[in-house]
């Protein structure tokens, strides 16, 4: 399962006239950070960042005048999220942004049923609150000292972490099958599978001929019926003659 948990910051509130100018994207799969990560400043077009927007990003108009506008990045912004659930804090302020965005340059749009809103789920599991990304930081134990002010990649890192405490996903699966392989991460985040060669010389017996001797007495001595007996003989599905 593939997930991306993104933020934006934007010049203002209103989606109709302000713009995105700022994105930062973080990958999961299986609800475990795989170290990919998009992050894009996004030049306004003319729209000037609102000062009380500024005071909480600290991105002015100056930091974003040699920066791509949002048709020069949508195509690596899209292939990025292809395929993936969407996770957001607040989902409706970030979709309803980047669904503007969308809606100028005439791409689909990304649809509710897509989008997982973290808001939400701690709202669920947290009715008393606080549920702010800060709040929940500190609730779950999330270091968030470098958040002084918002940053859409740093706050989509930190809420990766919030949203996996959210749902439980750091409790590893048990698993009781025979497995000879392992699993490691290469230098991109993509996990690899490492299979294990047999042992070079087999371990040495840990029961002795006399305890060996010992338990074939006994076995006898229950009778052709015991069922040391019938595990001793081979099945009938592995039988060759």
């Amino acid at each position: 399962m593939r997930e991306i948990v993104f933020d934006t910051e934007t010049t203002g509130l209103d989606p109709r006239e302000d713009r995105v100018i700022e994105l930062g994207c973080v990958e999961l799969v299986n609800r475990f950070p795989t170290g990919r990560t998009l992050h894009r400043y996004i030049n306004a077009q003319g729209r000037s960042v609102h000062p009380d927007a500024l005071a909480v990003h600290g991105i002015s108009d100056a930091d974003l005048a040699d920066k791509p506008v949002f048709s020069q990045i949508v195509d690596e912004f899209l292939e990025f999220i292809d395929g993936a659930k969407l996770v957001a804090h607040n989902a409706n302020f970030d979709i309803g942004f980047i669904n503007a965005e969308f809606t100028r340059l005439g791409q689909l749009l990304i649809e509710p049923d897509r989008v997982v809103d973290t808001l939400a789920l701690a709202r669920r599991k947290h009715p008393m609150g606080p549920n702010s990304l800060d709040a929940l930081c500190r609730r779950y134990g999330i270091d968030n000292s470098r958040r002084t002010k918002h940053g859409a990649l740093l706050d989509a890192e930190l809420l990766a972490e919030v949203y996996i405490e959210l749902v439980g996903g750091k409790q590893a699966s048990f698993g009781l099958e025979v497995n000879t392989s392992e699993h490691s991460t290469d230098e991109a985040g993509q996990q690899i599978a490492i299979t294990l060669p047999p042992r070079p010389r087999p371990l040495a017996p840990r029961i002795t001929p006399e305890e060996l001797q010992a338990h074939q007495a006994m076995v006898a001595a229950m009778g052709p019926k015991a069922l040391w007996v019938k595990l001793d003989q081979p099945s009938d599905d592995v039988k060759t003659g």
